[in-house]
């Protein structure tokens, strides 16, 4: 009896000490977040997002304090991910402790960047009145000219034009080529 009633206490302290760890947690800025997952993590996270870094810390102080998942469910996750072509990136260890790639798996050309079907072909001259004045603007391979200088955007020319955000379609009045599907 007595080893249960320590066994027990025990477990409320526990159950304390991650309460106050999680109330913390929800008084910490950003910054303090990022520090504080790098400490639990042991890695930096790429988000800056605070409710993403608040759940993230908070569960993993369960996790540790509690014993995390099973094994059985540790492998059913690792089946579960295995059979999931879902990476986009391979993960930071996967070439083992030396980072650098081998050549046979390494990327020799840059993709190419498919151009956006509203845009018209390279060599374009789109034309525009704005407050009295012609803009003319070439459309490029990989961009656009405006005034001899070159934007990767429509939307940029647009925003120096104007001084507000605009989308560059809706500025320059390009329309889709592809047919809506009526409803």
């Amino acid at each position: 009896m007595d080893t249960r009633l320590t066994a027990q206490r025990k477990e409320n302290d526990l159950n304390n000490d991650v309460s106050k760890q999680i109330e913390e947690l929800a008084q910490m800025t950003v910054s303090q977040l990022r520090e504080k997952y790098i400490e639990v993590f042991d890695e930096e996270s790429r988000s800056n997002h605070k409710q993403f870094l608040f759940r993230r810390i908070a569960w993993r102080i369960q996790a540790l304090a509690e014993g995390g998942l099973s094994e059985r469910a540790r492998r059913r996750a690792m089946e579960i991910a295995n059979d999931a072509d879902l990476r986009i990136r391979a993960p930071k260890t996967f070439f083992g402790q030396n980072t650098v790639i081998p050549p046979h798996l390494a990327v020799r050309t840059k993709a190419s960047r498919s151009l956006d079907r509203r845009l018209p072909a390279p060599g374009t001259i789109l034309r525009r009145h704005h407050k009295g004045r012609e803009i003319i603007v070439r459309v490029l391979a990989d961009g656009f000219e405006f005034e001899q200088r070159i934007y990767r955007s429509l939307s940029a020319i647009a925003r120096e034009l104007t001084g507000t955000k605009w989308n560059g379609f809706l500025f320059f009045n390009i329309q889709s080529t592809e047919p809506r599907n009526a409803k």
